[in-house]
Order: C-alpha cells, then sequence, then structure tokens
C-alpha cells in the first residue's frame, strides 16, 4: 500500500523565521511557496535530495494550522506517505476500521489526490495519503 514517505508537515507561526533555519541554516532548498485559501494557510515546500517539508503558516485566528498551533504549538502536523492507489488505499482502511477525514479523496493544487487518515485511527498521528498524478506523455 504506502511506496514511500511523501513529505513531512511542520505547522509554524511565522513562516519566514522558520524559512531562516531550515533553508538558512540547514541548506534546504526552498522549492515552492504557496498560498492555500482552502486550508487557511500559506505553504512553503523545502527539498534535499528525496526530503520533502511542507512547512505551514496560518493565514488567520480560523482554519487548520491555527487550532493545531493553538492546541499543540509548533511542531510536526503531520507525516504524508504516498501511495499507488489512494481509492484503494482508503477503502482498505475504511475496510479495517480506520476513520478518513474526508468521504473521498481531494484534489490538490498539483492534481495530485489526497485523504487524511484520522488521528485517532493511526495512534495519535495524523497520516496524510497522497497519489501522485499522473505524469502527461
Amino acid at each position: 500500500m504506502i511506496k514511500r514517505i511523501h513529505h513531512v508537515g511542520i505547522a509554524v507561526r511565522d513562516l519566514e523565521e522558520a524559512l531562516r533555519f531550515f533553508s538558512g541554516q540547514l541548506g534546504l532548498e526552498v522549492a515552492e511557496e504557496v498560498v492555500v485559501e482552502e486550508h487557511g494557510m500559506r505553504a512553503a515546500w523545502l527539498e534535499a535530495g528525496n526530503l520533502r517539508i511542507e512547512l505551514m503558516e496560518p493565514l488567520g485566528p480560523e482554519g487548520p494550522i491555527a487550532r493545531f498551533l493553538e492546541k499543540r504549538g509548533e511542531g510536526v502536523h503531520h507525516v504524508a506517505l504516498e501511495v499507488e492507489d489512494i481509492a484503494s488505499a482508503c477503502e482498505e482502511l475504511r475496510r479495517a476500521g480506520a476513520k478518513l477525514v474526508y468521504p473521498e479523496a481531494r484534489v490538490s493544487r498539483d492534481g495530485s489526490l489526497y485523504n487524511f487518515v484520522h488521528p485517532k485511527s493511526a495512534h495519535g498521528v495524523l497520516l496524510e495519503l497522497v497519489q501522485r498524478r499522473a505524469k502527461p506523455i
């Protein structure tokens, strides 16, 4: 079912400050910065080899990242796992009793499909399942 770790999402209060550390001090390359209105956040994608980190800053006091920061403070928000077939992976997890956040996989800004496994079903960890979009021929 799982192919690899796709990325690790980290909730931060100040994206610029976090970038100074992760990029400036650790040397991770900033691959992309985006605003994701649907989730009320601004994000930066950092890379080094096969490592991908998503830094996420809330746009305001509402939204999942703002709630996470209020409740838990800065830190690891989720671990994303790449799957070959997200529909099959979600169905298999549901059959095993896992609770998923969305009834169906959603389409991300880059065309990938994603859904989340609720932390109550994954020993306290929010897991994101990602099926990368097919590359055009």
